[in-house]
């Protein structure tokens, strides 16, 4: 058999078939694609508050919405694009598309720069008001978010399942390859961040909006290139049809037979077809959400085709079905606790901005002042440093410890960088109390857009980014890596988007949480507006306090959570295939 690899549909492989996984072969345009698919999308996005509140002139707290609007947006889409690959396009083709929509997009954001009619007049009067964009100027640049949307909502939830395709998860060789890819993965965005908050944000702050603008359009040109260059490499894996569906089927059908009773065990009046199509492997019986197990009881010799297939699927339901329902079921609790802790990441992220401009930001003799967006590379650096030191170092000791091949549980690494969310919000504080104070005894300068620049280094921000990113190691690579083994292998689409959604939506509530603030605090009397444009006229201490608190509950519930979990695959009893010769059928039960 030649070793060529060609277009391959993963339905029709068998495990000799192991030329047809290109395997590394394809990782050069994989990874290719990813890194310059993140240096454009971060080159765009990393700034972009700062571009909105000084080249279109938008207030502080209204930029601020508008940016968590966009990323929730953005993260949002991804659980219609995981549906729509898996039920209709495949990966290759919601990858190939969303790619276009993305770099389109940044085309439209780099014209609102570049042209002057898209934005509004600079201001440069220190006292007067400045003029805001025009109606045409917003939808311009909404229009440019939109494309951004859809290339989000393709991409984020298709790229790390599209890699790992590449590799036979039934070779050990195929097995290591999907854990390196993992690995690259995660460093490419490291790197693509790096990249992006150093070189393209100087760019952007201190040469041109419209080539700092222009230089991530350029790349996500290139990524586009890399992925249509490895397409004649590529396995493409068909949609399985809609694994949602087969969700919602469960809960009908557990509904309509919720009058039916139960075996007291595991039993094979249970129906368990799996069809030779399915590319999911086989799960045990559980015993969590028992009531779901109803929409597999057999009322009738009706109920199953001849080919083993159920007459009707809004009815009865194989064990299979039920079993990858319950792993949904069971992660729901653990992401709503996911969802709570990344309004600590989105607190950072956007406030860090906002702490930096009101800090010395200069280096050296020259004088050079490191842009504000830039400071949160030092997140990145946390991440890149910490990962190694991680995988090399301390987790070897962990699995002599623990006899665990990860060294300590996925929920285990999870809960460890909540913890250090309490700490990096309380350590933020502690900063900006600092900052605020010294603003008032020692300023060196000030800024007509903010107010009062303080005399305190722009590096005392340095350790709370440091810990955020040692936070986000542990909880946000282990969620990712708890999503792709803990949802069956249809659903890794949706796990992945499970990720994004949950940073949706603590978008939103991070923008609720700051607009209730802003408007509760405004006008109370000597604590006055927390979120005052002008940083020292506001308490933002107390924000950072606010947020360790709420993550400090959320960290007892995911305890909570965690306790309660079962891995998938955890219990060890099982239900066989249903025999028909053995079942009598009642209309109130069935009995063996």
């Amino acid at each position: 058999m030649e070793k060529k690899v060609v277009m391959a549909d993963v339905d029709k492989m068998n495990t000799e078939e192991k030329d047809c996984y290109p395997g590394i072969k394809a990782m050069p345009f994989v990874i290719g694609n990813e890194t310059f698919e993140k240096l454009g999308t971060l080159g765009t996005s990393a700034n972009l508050l700062v571009y909105l509140t000084t080249v279109f002139n938008m207030h502080s707290i209204s930029a601020t919405n508008l940016v968590n609007i966009f990323n929730g947006t953005a993260n949002f889409a991804t659980i219609l694009g995981a549906f729509l690959c898996d039920t209709y396009f495949g990966r290759y083709n919601t990858l190939a598309f969303a790619s276009i929509s993305s770099f389109l997009g940044m085309i439209v954001l780099a014209m609102t720069a570049a042209v002057n009619k898209m934005h509004p007049p600079h201001c440069v009067s220190e006292s007067g008001e400045c003029s805001g964009p025009t109606f045409w100027q917003m939808g311009f640049l909404l229009i440019g978010f939109g494309f951004l949307v859809v290339g989000a909502g393709g991409i984020r939830p298709c790229n790390l399942a599209f890699g790992a395709d590449q590799f036979n998860p039934k070779t050990e060789s195929g097995k290591r390859g999907i854990t390196s890819f993992f690995n690259w993965y995660y460093f490419t965005f490291t790197f693509a961040m790096m990249v992006s908050l150093t070189f393209i944000v100087y760019v952007q702050t201190n040469i041109s909006w419209a080539w700092g603008l222009a230089i991530p359009a350029f790349l996500m040109f290139c990524s586009c290139a890399m992925f249509f260059l490895g397409t004649k490499l590529y396995v493409v894996v068909k949609p399985d049809g809609s694994p949602m569906s087969s969700m919602l089927q469960v809960v009908v059908a557990a509904i309509k037979n919720r009058k039916l009773e139960l075996p007291d065990e595991p039993s094979p009046s249970l129906y368990n077809h799996i069809p030779s199509t399915s590319i999911n492997a086989k799960l045990p019986h559980t015993k969590q959400f028992r009531c779901l197990d109803k929409a597999a009881v057999v009322t009738s010799e009706h109920d199953i085709n001849i080919d083993g297939t159920a007459a009707d699927p809004w009815r009865l339901c194989s064990m299979q079905h039920i079993e990858e329902a319950k792993c949904l079921i069971r992660v729901l609790p653990i992401w709503f606790a996911i969802i709570i802790y990344f309004i600590m990441i989105v607190q950072q992220s956007n406030y860090t901005v906002f702490q930096a401009l009101q800090l010395d930001r200069r280096v050296g003799a020259a004088n050079f002042r490191i842009p504000a967006g830039t400071y949160t590379v030092f997140t990145m650096i946390a991440l890149t440093i910490w990962i190694p030191i991680y995988d090399r170092l301390i987790l070897p000791q962990l699995r002599k410890l623990t006899g665990e091949e990860g060294g300590i549980t996925l929920l285990q690494k999870m809960g460890i960088g909540m913890f250090l969310a309490i700490i990096t919000m309380l350590v933020s504080a502690f900063i900006e109390e600092r900052r605020r104070t010294l603003s008032f005894t020692s300023p060196i300068g000030n800024d007509p857009n903010t107010g009062a620049i303080s005399s305190l280094s722009g590096f005392w921000l340095v350790p709370q980014l440091v810990l955020g990113g040692i936070s986000e190691a542990f909880t946000i690579i282990g969620q990712i890596e708890f999503y792709y083994k803990q949802f069956p292998e249809n659903m890794r689409s949706i796990g992945a988007s499970l990720t994004f959604l949950g940073m949706a939506c603590s978008s939103y509530l991070h923008s609720l949480i700051i607009s209730t603030v802003h408007q509760t605090t405004r006008g109370t009397g000597s604590l006055g507006d927390w979120l005052s444009q002008d940083l020292n006229k506001g308490r933002l201490d107390y924000m950072f306090y606010m947020i360790a608190a709420i993550q400090a509950v959320n960290l007892g519930y995911f305890i909570a959570c965690a306790r309660w979990y079962r891995y998938k695959g955890s219990d060890n009893s099982s239900v066989g295939e249903i025999d028909m010769e053995k079942v009598k059928v009642s209309s109130e039960k069935v009995t063996v």
